[in-house]
């Protein structure tokens, strides 16, 4: 059942003050605030008391740009060559001066094409099918849904084109009021940094000072993550956690191979698309729980997995998972694209076994807010005599389609996975932000997903 949405109350809507003026503003919205209840009392608001959260919101050109088919590159806020291509391809086709820079004009089309889009339920595709993207607003729609559960400290981080003119700040605070608990407002603190790239970066050293101290620190990094990049790198360094969403990755094999460079250089890293999946992998963990089933686990040589084409990320990180867990070691990776985009990935297990595995990226007439997510997998064998098979899936064409894929034994067992009301990535942190440190699992299905890839590189 969906929630109904809490009203939101302004302590403070957004105010522009200087750098230097940031802590002294908050500490005057909580001292000088005022909301009268219905007994003509006010109510107690909590302040940022748990946690800071950093969010790093890339500048809108090249999510527009990849969104309608003209950016292919990473999803960065760095405004380079690739980006100037793209912009040179958009204002020749629109009939706009063609300057190889963001312009109002420019960004004025990018913006009606893809309300177009949106409006009309169409998405776009970038070169590996990849659809549109979700642009953020300057709501206060990441604190309502943090705030329902944690006060917390909000500081955004928006690059934004033109020219270098510093570092614009504001501050808020806004306070989700719950029926149930009008008495007690729990409110966020909002801080909001915007500047070039350049700009940022050059008061990268100033934004640690903002974290609450003695608290937990959160890094949300909802660009394509850069172990290079000197602002990432800065604040990745003194956060708890460092959140990404491998769903938005422009060039997702090649992001994952990074994410798995910033495990190894001991980056604390989560991704909500991670989290995605934790409802099949506990459907695949239950599915063998039996002992004659468990027993069968060392027959599984084949793996189907459908996805919705787009993204490959979260059938890779279940791929991933799977075979940390049996420990199959891969040798080999190829890659067609066409209407469906597959992928078949070798592996041998521990008893010498070769085990093989399809993904498939299936193009859906009705795509959904997540890009890439799974429709269904199959685990079978070759040998019939083995009870392994098993398929679990989303809707019921997926289901159909496991079911007819072939192959010398049936499925024995088939699930399907329940809707899930909460995938969207502001729903997912207000879960991620409970805890923090490393994932092991994560972490380990990151590893084999590497060693995947590279294979493909290799060949």
């Amino acid at each position: 059942m969906t929630s109904q949405a809490s009203t939101i109350f302004s302590l403070q809507a957004p105010k522009d003050i200087s750098l230097t003026e940031i802590e002294a503003e908050l500490n005057q919205i909580w001292q000088s605030y005022g909301i009268t209840g219905e007994d003509g009392a006010l109510p107690a608001a909590t302040r940022a008391t748990t946690f800071t959260l950093v969010v790093y919101e890339p500048e809108e050109t090249q999510y527009l740009l990849a969104s309608l088919g003209f950016y292919h590159g990473p999803i960065d806020g760095i405004l380079g060559p690739q980006t100037d291509v793209a912009l040179r391809r958009v204002q020749v086709k629109y009939g706009l001066t063609e300057t190889g820079t963001a312009t109002p004009e420019t960004l004025a089309v990018l913006r009606e094409e893809f309300a177009k889009r949106q409006g009309n339920g169409v998405t776009g595709e970038t070169g590996n099918g990849s659809t549109s993207y979700s642009l953020a607003t300057n709501s206060p729609r990441i604190a309502d849904e943090i705030a329902l559960r944690n006060p917390c400290r909000i500081i955004a981080l928006c690059p934004i084109a033109g020219e270098d003119e510093g570092v614009k700040a504001q501050v808020s605070a806004y306070c989700p009021i719950q029926k149930q608990s009008s008495s007690t407002l729990i409110c966020c603190e909002y801080i909001t940094l915007s500047g070039t790239t350049a700009a940022l970066e050059r008061i990268g050293g100033m934004i640690p000072a903002l974290l609450i101290g003695g608290l937990p620190k959160f890094l949300w990094w909802k660009a394509t993550p850069d172990p290079n990049n000197t602002l990432f790198k800065r604040l990745s360094a003194v956060c708890n956690n460092v959140i990404v969403d491998s769903c938005n990755f422009n060039e997702p094999e090649t992001d994952l191979i990074s994410l798995q460079e910033l495990v190894e250089n001991g980056v604390p890293l989560a991704d909500l698309n991670w989290r995605r999946l934790a409802a099949w992998q506990e459907l695949t963990a239950e599915a063998y729980d039996s002992p004659h089933r468990r027993a069968a686990l060392g027959e599984i040589d084949r793996v189907t997995l459908d996805y919705e084409k787009g993204n490959p990320a979260q059938a890779l990180l279940f791929l991933g998972w799977l075979a940390s867990r049996l420990q199959w070691q891969p040798v080999s990776y190829q890659k067609e694209t066409g209407d469906y985009d597959i992928t078949r990935i070798r592996f041998v297990a521990q008893n010498q076994r070769q085990v093989e595995a399809e993904l498939a990226g299936v193009p859906v007439a009705d795509v959904g807010e997540i890009v890439g997510d799974l429709i269904a997998l199959r685990l079978s064998s070759t040998n019939a005599q083995a009870d392994c098979g098993t398929v679990i899936c989303s809707e019921t064409g997926g289901c159909m389609r496991m079911e007819t894929h072939g192959g010398a034994q049936s499925a024995g067992l088939f699930q399907q996975v329940s809707s899930l009301s909460e995938q969207k990535a502001e729903a997912l942190l207000s879960q991620q932000v409970q805890r923090w440190g490393r994932e092991a699992l994560f972490e380990e299905s990151l590893t084999v997903i590497a060693q995947v890839v590279k294979l493909g590189v290799k060949s």
